[in-house]
């Protein structure tokens, strides 16, 4: 869960300022968690507390109302006419990233396939019921569980495109100048899943470490914070997050959100590993 927060820190600054390089300064005072963190920690708290998803997605958009970049145009909209009425409103048939960039606690408290797809699922189709919203969502946290369980990055590869069809042949020097905000070769919406979910995976599936994922993930450009947020998630158990920085990703978290991941951490467990000198 972790690694989503980092990945969401460090491209908080590069969501409408794309760069195309891995060359940047990793850590940046004005770096700060956005919608992507606080919606991932609203599934924590659904994952460790139960009930509907979509009555923590209200609470915790209601109490952290203005996150940095704000939140997705739809999903505000379904915030605000759900306060309104007093009540969680339908799904909006969203195929947008939002579902996968909030589900990496899905991935950390499942360990049987079909749990953590059912899971998914239900996270996701509270708002993002449309098909690709789901699938984006499944497919993250699959990634996440596989790696868990010590699926290496060649494994976890082609169970997701046998699984969910995606293409993660292409490698990230290859999708650097062709990507933006209308996704590969401005043929798709980058802000959707399939738009941004497989490039995503890539970038953290072709990693050498932790640091090399995000890296890779901002380097891409289009909605930077998110793919970068979906990277971290799958990232974290594939090589561990350097101590430090899980310390200064931390440091930026107020102190409720910092005890809701140490509960969830201590419960589902987290991958931080020494620093390397």
């Amino acid at each position: 869960m972790l690694g989503s927060i980092i990945g969401d820190t460090i491209g908080s600054i590069y969501e409408f300022a794309n760069i195309k390089t891995k060359s940047f300064d990793l850590c940046q005072p004005g770096m700060i968690y956005t919608d992507d963190s606080i919606l991932t920690f609203a599934t924590a708290q659904w994952v460790l507390q139960g009930g509907m998803a979509a009555s923590y997605y209200l609470q915790f958009a209601d109490n952290f109302p203005c996150p940095m970049g704000g939140y997705g145009p739809r999903f505000e909209r379904w915030v605000d006419k759900s306060l309104a009425a007093m009540r969680v409103l339908p799904p909006f048939n969203s195929c947008g990233n939002g579902s996968a960039m909030r589900v990496s606690p899905v991935g950390w408290a499942c360990d049987d396939e079909s749990a953590v797809l059912d899971m998914a699922r239900e996270s996701a189709a509270c708002t993002h019921n449309h098909l690709e919203g789901i699938k984006g969502a499944q497919a993250t946290a699959l990634a996440i569980m596989l790696a868990r369980h010590g699926s290496n990055a060649a494994e976890i590869r082609t169970r997701i495109e046998n699984d969910f069809g995606y293409d993660l042949s292409i490698s990230v020097d290859e999708i650097r100048p062709r990507y933006s905000w209308d996704g590969l070769d401005g043929a798709m919406n980058g802000g959707t899943c399939q738009g941004s979910v497989p490039q995503a995976i890539i970038c953290a599936l072709e990693a050498t470490d932790f640091e090399d994922a995000i890296r890779n993930a901002v380097s891409i450009g289009g909605d930077s914070d998110t793919i970068a947020c979906i990277t971290g998630g799958i990232a974290e158990p594939l090589f561990g997050i350097p101590q430090s920085l899980a310390d200064w990703a931390c440091s930026k978290l107020p102190d409720d959100l910092s005890a809701l991941l140490t509960e969830f951490q201590s419960r589902y467990g987290s991958r931080i590993i020494p620093d390397s000198h």
